[in-house]
């Protein structure tokens, strides 16, 4: 089943069960992956996965945003669509699986200091792309290269 698919039956289901805040967030998803499809290029499985990570990025920060603002009601609604939009997402890895990929990368590549940061960058993203945050592979990243 694609993800296209998965999105409409799930928008079915919030329908029948009058979740109006999960078919908002459902029907983002399905607006962003028809805009992609819709434009011409071909649509692959890791661009999809591209598309659900910038609308979580996008949730994220504005509940960043509202909260920054003492508007606590819109913070969460964001973050609960955040949260709607993760379900789409591959399973995560852990930090300690992270930092078993991140050292066999670092003794692969004999990288010693964040001067060598590049290098170990451009060989785990394809690894952990999609599957771990950006901001946190780059945290440990700099943290297992200053050791």
């Amino acid at each position: 089943m694609s993800l296209v698919d998965k999105i409409n039956a799930d928008i079915k289901t919030a329908m029948l069960a009058k979740e109006p805040e999960k078919l908002e967030a459902l029907r983002a998803i399905k607006a962003e992956l028809l805009l992609a499809y819709c434009s011409g290029e071909t649509v692959t499985g890791e661009m999809e996965i591209k598309i659900l990570q910038k609308l979580i990025k996008q949730r994220r920060e504005a509940a960043e945003i509202y909260s920054a603002q003492n508007r606590p009601e819109l913070a969460t609604h964001d973050l609960y669509q955040a949260e709607v939009t993760q379900k789409y997402m591959p399973v995560q890895m852990d930090e300690e699986e992270l930092r078993a990929i991140i050292q066999r990368i670092i003794s692969q590549c004999i990288a010693t200091s964040l001067k060598d940061m590049g290098k170990v960058m451009a060989l785990l993203m394809p690894k952990v792309k999609g599957r771990a945050d950006g901001k946190l592979v780059n945290t440990v990243v700099k943290e297992m290269l200053n050791q």
